[in-house]
């Protein structure tokens, strides 16, 4: 195990392969936005180069991943976690939950996994760019077919409206998000409605407001919604603005993925709490507690050794660094719902600048539907969590070392 992992980290470290073909991936998004400006006004969103893991991490990824889907699905597991959620997050309809996405940091002892998140994005962008790759080191490859994807990825949406409503048939599809106009990611919801028409569905991106609910359904002017979308991260529709949309859901007048089911069972961040005590996942998910008046004092003096998430965040949005966090800071995490997780240190991947070489950090993440992984994704970064800001960062693809001997 220690032999593939050093030479998986051999190539992060040494590979400066520069193996994105820019003008490639540059005419893809073009023929599908219709706008050339895109890789111009989102400069750090792709990286030029690729993070190498071994045969061995892979399957160590799938096992691990096979063995959170198989507890998440226990009625132990349930019982406790679905024991003080909305009574909207009761409610399973059937769907199983699009794009859900596994995070991951890579170590010497095997993948770590830092969350679950419910509406990971980037699943989209990343087929297109893992697309547009020039081979790179004798022996790797992305693993995964990529000529199918695309199609697997609207099959999926079939499979969440079939699952709730058999073989009725769906029509419409509205993406939602808060102003989903000024979201990083809105070039992507724009690749799905692109996708979606291709595939004879219509498709609309649209905040909250610009829908309408009655007894019937949701409404979008005159044209009924069958299936939402969901980017929302008022992830139990709590909000007074989305009554609307839990009626709707909760009449099943509409479907919606992924939904408040979804997020409870997987994405709160107080699951990670029962999840890595469990004998079969407690070497891949490090210690997470929840933030509690009992261990405000352990958490502060070694608050170095954590990393501070709420359990209901989404990206980085509210998280710290324990060695970062100041009395002020350290106040409001107290006086709200957070977990403290004991820090696991990223990868790093040494990549080509245009005045040098950079060493980044490196997240994994594994987008999976049903449990199954359809595809794996890096993002490479600086600083305290991920971000689309660093010279030489953004998204990378993952590339699998079939044979570690051409490496000795």
């Amino acid at each position: 195990m220690a032999e593939t992992h050093q030479l998986a980290r051999k190539l992060n470290r040494h590979c400066l392969c520069q193996t994105l073909d820019r003008s490639l991936l540059e005419k893809e998004l073009l023929s599908r936005l219709g706008d050339d400006l895109f890789l111009k006004n989102y400069p750090n969103m792709f990286s030029q180069t690729a993070v190498y893991i071994s045969e061995f991490t892979m399957k160590e990824v799938v096992d691990l991943i096979d063995k959170i889907e198989s507890a998440i699905h226990s009625d132990s597991f349930q019982d406790e976690v679905l024991k003080d959620v909305p009574g909207i997050a009761l409610k399973d309809f059937g769907p199983a939950g699009a794009f859900m996405g596994y995070d991951f940091h890579l170590t010497d002892s095997g993948p770590q996994l830092i969350e679950i998140n419910t509406n990971a994005g980037g699943g989209l962008l990343n087929l297109y760019l893992s697309q547009a790759q020039l081979a790179c080191c004798d022996g790797t490859k992305i693993p995964f077919n990529l000529d199918n994807l695309e199609k697997e990825y609207f099959q999926m949406f079939v499979n969440e409206w079939k699952l709730q409503k058999g073989e009725e048939k769906f029509q419409t599809v509205a993406i939602i998000d808060i102003s989903p106009k000024d979201q990083y990611l809105y070039p992507e919801f724009k690749l799905f409605r692109s996708l979606f028409k291709k595939n004879g569905l219509e498709c609309f991106i649209l905040a909250p407001e610009d829908l309408k609910g009655n007894d019937v359904g949701i409404w979008y002017g005159e044209i009924k919604i069958d299936l939402i979308y969901n980017r929302l991260t008022d992830f139990y529709f709590e909000q007074s603005e989305h009554n609307f949309l839990k009626d709707a859901y909760l009449k099943q007048s509409v479907v919606v993925t992924p939904n408040p089911h979804h997020h409870a069972l997987y994405a709160n961040k107080h699951n990670l709490v029962p999840l890595c005590k469990l004998p079969e996942l407690s070497s891949g998910i490090p210690q997470t507690i929840i933030v509690s008046t009992e261990n405000h004092d352990m958490l502060w003096k070694n608050r170095r050794d954590y990393f501070f998430k709420p359990s209901k965040g989404f990206g980085s949005k509210g998280a710290y660094r324990g060695d970062k966090m100041t009395h002020r800071v350290w106040s409001e995490v107290k006086a709200s719902d957070y977990v403290a997780q004991r820090i696991v240190k990223p990868g790093e991947r040494i990549v080509k600048i245009e005045d040098g070489q950079n060493k980044l950090k490196v997240d994994v993440r594994a987008y999976t539907y049903q449990g199954k992984i359809q595809l794996m994704s890096s993002r490479l970064y600086s600083g305290q969590t991920t971000n689309f800001r660093t010279d030489g960062g953004g998204f990378a693809p993952v590339f699998l070392m079939e044979d570690t001997k051409k490496y000795d």
